[in-house]
């Protein structure tokens, strides 16, 4: 009987809400703290004092052995809801102000929400569309191509479909008036929106125009039409030729990179012909080269070449032969050059060192090292030389190309090349070249001189 009565609400006390102190539960009555307690738990030995804070806890309790979801700081204890008299709903109608037909609806609301508006109705934002006078039309609005009636359809439709050009362009009276593109549409209004901004600003303001170009947007329609209208042909060709084209961006990155390098050895060959120049004339005169001026220059020839000997800048006593140590960085293909061309000029490769052989001699295996850069540079060029010539007489057949060739041998090509098989195998770097070369004036010059430097100081 007594759940009846609950169910049938009979004899049965009114009872408050519950409030928030009822649900959390809050009016339980704090255990007391002793000290027996809080010193019955110690940190063990060896645990550090942020570990231990982090589990010992507010209420002073033993560390959990498993992971647990209780008392885990601002976690809230579940509400504990106990049978109370909700909030009563009542069957209302209600009415949206955004309609203008006056319709009325019924929904479930609650009673203490009676007479209030509809809640959504803040959502209905409606576009702001001008509205404009004959005079107005007829000083500043006035188009030969756009009729009235026919503005006065535009901004019609823009006030019921809320400026929604697309649906615009679908309900446009194509029987009374010439059909008209979206863009069309957008651009007479926006024309129109402007001039009346215009007009109507107070003097001495700047007036918000909308910027709007409509032939940009026609030519993005159209590229994106023949976009969509590829057949798969035309997207396969396409395809090949980015490809191709990062082909030949990548060998006009290397072409570059070749070409700089090249420029980096005429330079240095150049700065090296300039540098002894001046030491010459120095030691022409009566005063002689301190040592001084043979560490500046045998310096500037290291930063030219590329060779770095071992420079010794820290105090003590070290072994002069030291300085011709050649690094480790050099390579194996250039240190085997810089011996056979010491074999072949007859000079022994670790002669005595003084101050000014020591000079000299890393002076000369610079030489040697820069014209082994420079065969190397030559040799690449009269491959890509005469790559380009297969290429232009596969293309036009029964045609050669109208190129200057050298008459006389190219010297850097005699270097180290001696009458025994095995020193021409090991010295001859570049392999077997075709009798066809092009040699540019920088180069021959340059090499020139480097070989009767060479030739003078042995």
């Amino acid at each position: 009987m007594s759940d009846v009565k609950d169910i049938l609400e009979l004899d049965r006390p009114e009872k408050e809400f519950i409030t928030k102190d009822a649900l959390m539960n809050s009016d339980k009555k704090k255990k007391p703290t002793r000290k027996s307690d809080v010193n019955t738990f110690k940190r063990p030995e060896g645990m550090h004092r942020e570990l231990w804070g982090l589990l010992w806890t507010d209420n002073r309790d033993a560390p959990p052995l498993i992971p647990t979801d209780t008392n885990q700081g601002y976690k809230q204890m579940k509400a504990k809801i106990g049978s109370s008299r909700v909030r009563p709903w009542k069957w209302m109608p209600f009415s949206n102000p955004a309609r203008k037909d006056g319709a009325i609806f019924h929904h479930w609301r609650r009673v203490a929400d009676e007479g209030k508006d509809y809640p959504f109705a803040r959502f209905d934002k409606q576009a702001e569309v001008p509205v404009y006078s004959d005079l107005e039309y007829q000083q500043h609005l006035h188009d030969d191509s756009w009729t009235r009636q026919e503005t006065d359809h535009l901004f019609e439709l823009c006030k019921r479909f809320a400026l929604r050009f697309a649906v615009m362009y679908d309900r446009w009276d194509r029987d009374k008036y010439p059909n008209r593109s979206i863009e069309d549409l957008k651009e007479r209004y926006y024309n129109i929106c402007n001039k009346l901004v215009k007009v109507r600003a107070p003097q001495g303001t700047e007036p918000k125009v909308r910027a709007y170009d409509a032939e940009h947007e026609r030519r993005r329609k159209l590229q994106l039409t023949k976009l969509f209208d590829r057949t798969p042909e035309q997207v396969e060709e396409e395809e090949k030729l980015i490809e191709e084209l990062k082909k030949i961006e990548l060998r006009k990155k290397e072409r570059e990179k070749k070409t700089q390098d090249l420029q980096k050895l005429i330079t240095a060959a150049d700065t090296n012909i300039d540098a002894r120049k001046n030491d010459k004339k120095k030691a022409s005169k009566k005063f002689p080269q301190t040592q001084k001026n043979i560490k500046e220059s045998t310096a500037q020839n290291t930063e030219t070449t590329g060779i770095k000997f071992p420079d010794f800048k820290q105090p003590g006593a070290f072994v002069r032969s030291q300085k011709m140590k050649l690094p480790a960085s050099l390579g194996q293909k250039k240190t085997k050059a810089i011996e056979q061309v010491l074999e072949e000029l007859g000079i022994e490769y670790n002669p005595m060192p003084t101050e000014e052989i020591t000079s000299h001699f890393n002076e000369l295996r610079q030489d040697i090292v820069l014209l082994y850069e420079l065969k190397l540079a030559l040799a690449s060029c009269d491959y890509e030389l005469e790559t380009l010539k297969h290429q232009y007489e596969v293309l036009n057949p029964g045609k050669t190309p109208d190129v200057p060739l050298p008459e006389t041998p190219d010297p850097l090509l005699d270097i180290g090349q001696g009458d025994d098989e095995h020193s021409r195998d090991n010295i001859d770097v570049v392999g077997t070249l075709t009798p066809n070369r092009k040699r540019k004036a920088a180069l021959e010059s340059t090499t020139a001189h480097l070989l009767k430097k060479m030739k003078n100081r042995v």
